[in-house]
């Protein structure tokens, strides 16, 4: 038994007809490339699916757009004509609205204002004021975040400055007690760390006192550190 017609309508199953699609394209991309070699012919073919996915074929020896300029060349058909002629209206459009915006900047600038109506001069008195009132708000919000950084470094500056006079305060009321290298040292770490927001610790360590009259005085660990 021979195969059945197919009625030629659209097929109104979406997976049927993407199924048809795949095998005809596969069929008529076969037949250009057979003609092409039997018969010698200059063959160019482009589909796009309802999906909108593009399948082509060029015989090799010529390329699509030498075939299109032989197709406008024997017909007469200007195939660009009307794509040329949307770009030339977009580039138009775009260029008045360049004019308008340099038309608009020079206004604001106090520059072609004769021919305005009353109207127009209260619009632009308008867009003026909002345009300040939007530089103000920016300019105000750059103030204060700048206040507020100001701010910070000035307290953690004094912190640092009042820890640094803690250290030395309490410097003078031991001077009985002597500071070697490694005191100095642990006295600048400890000044780091609280320039940097860390333990606010002070310790101190006890050398052989230098007056005979402290010599039997005994010191507890505790004694010596200030939190």
């Amino acid at each position: 038994m021979g195969r059945g017609k197919i009625e030629i309508k659209k097929i109104e199953s979406l997976t049927n007809r993407q199924v048809t699609y795949s095998k005809r394209r596969v069929g008529i991309m076969k037949k250009a490339k057979e003609i092409a070699v039997l018969c010698d012919a200059q063959v160019s073919l482009i589909m796009f699916s309802s999906t909108g996915k593009l399948a082509d074929y060029c015989s090799p020896s010529t390329d699509v757009k030498a075939t299109y300029e032989r197709y406008q060349a024997i017909t007469g058909i200007d195939l660009w004509n009307a794509q040329f002629e949307r770009m030339q209206n977009t580039l138009k459009h775009l260029q008045e609205i360049n004019q308008n915006l340099r038309r608009e900047i020079r206004q604001r600038n106090g520059k072609e204002l004769e021919g305005l109506d009353i109207m127009e001069l209260r619009g632009l008195e308008q867009t003026l004021d909002e345009s300040l009132k939007i530089v103000r708000h920016r300019k105000y919000h750059v103030i204060a975040t700048q206040t507020d950084t100001y701010k910070k470094k000035l307290k953690s500056t004094r912190e640092v400055y009042r820890a640094l006079m803690h250290e030395m305060e309490m410097k003078d009321e031991n001077q009985q007690y002597g500071f070697d290298a490694e005191d100095h040292s642990r006295m600048y770490e400890n000044s780091i760390q609280l320039l940097n927001n860390g333990p606010q610790m002070l310790s101190f360590r006890v050398v052989q006192p230098s007056q005979p009259n402290l010599l039997g005085i005994s010191y507890d660990s505790h004694d010596l550190s200030l939190a």
